[in-house]
Order: structure tokens, then C-alpha cells, then sequence
């Protein structure tokens, strides 16, 4: 499957990268190609975005499945395409360097559905590393 994980250190003790990642208001709009998203519940939303694969230029809707909070460590998340066939899964893990800084790994793996998945993977491929390091170094920014 199609996948993307990015490593970035900010000098930012856990507890502070926890408190931006643990609400997906702070980070849903860092997505590349965002536009909108909507919280259903604690655990559901909805997202709205503009996806460039290849010479492919689509808006996206997707619902993103919040797994689990293991604060202060991880949030796991599954997707589902909406208005397209994907399915994938994802993290977000802060680990404790010193009491100042925290390493930050982002992973996304998306698996295409349909008719155009075998002509998809490939673009994927390299899509998808791309959009890991983009969003984990907008979130490092961020916080």
C-alpha cells in the first residue's frame, strides 16, 4: 500500500505538541490542498480537499475515523473516501527527546479503490511521502 512518514524535532516539551495535535481543529486545515472540514464528534469528521496525483486534480471528501488518543504519545486515525474509492490510515507520534524536545513522526498510507487504482499506486508513491513530510513539518511550524 502507498505510503508516506516524515520525522521533524521541534523544541517543544510533549505536553505542548499534545496539546495541538489532540484537536484536529489545529491541524485539519495544515492538509495540503484543505479546504474545509466538520467535526461530527470527538472521534468523526469530515474533510474537504484538493488532491494533485500525477496529472490529477480532484476535490476530496473523506471521513476520518479518530482510532485511538493515546495521550501523550499518539493519535491513530483511519480514512474513507466519500465522493471517491480509498480507504487508509494514519498517525501522529511524539516521542519524548528532553524535557524541551520532542520528535514528531506523521504516516499516511492510502490504499485506491475503482477503476483507476492500478494506474493510481504508482503516482501514490510518490504523492504520498510528500504530503507526510508537508503536514508534519506544518504541524512542527505550527506548534
Amino acid at each position: 500500500m502507498p505510503n508516506g512518514k516524515h520525522t521533524v524535532q521541534v523544541d517543544r516539551p510533549i505536553d505542548a505538541v499534545w496539546d495541538f495535535v489532540s484537536d484536529i481543529n489545529n491541524w485539519a486545515p495544515l492538509v495540503p490542498g484543505y479546504i474545509e472540514h466538520e467535526i461530527i464528534n470527538e472521534k468523526q469528521s469530515t474533510w474537504k480537499f484538493v488532491s494533485d496525483i500525477g496529472v490529477i486534480r480532484r476535490k476530496l471528501y473523506m471521513k476520518v475515523n479518530i482510532t485511538e488518543w493515546r495521550e501523550p504519545t499518539k493519535v491513530t486515525f483511519d480514512l474513507k473516501g466519500i465522493n471517491e474509492k480509498f480507504s487508509g490510515s494514519g498517525y501522529f507520534e511524539a516521542e519524548k527527546v528532553t524535557d524541551s524536545s520532542t520528535l514528531i513522526t506523521g504516516y499516511l498510507e492510502i490504499k485506491p479503490g475503482g477503476v483507476l487504482a492500478p494506474a493510481l499506486k504508482p503516482a501514490l508513491r510518490s504523492v504520498l511521502p510528500k504530503t507526510a513530510a508537508g503536514l508534519t513539518e506544518a504541524i512542527a511550524n505550527q506548534i
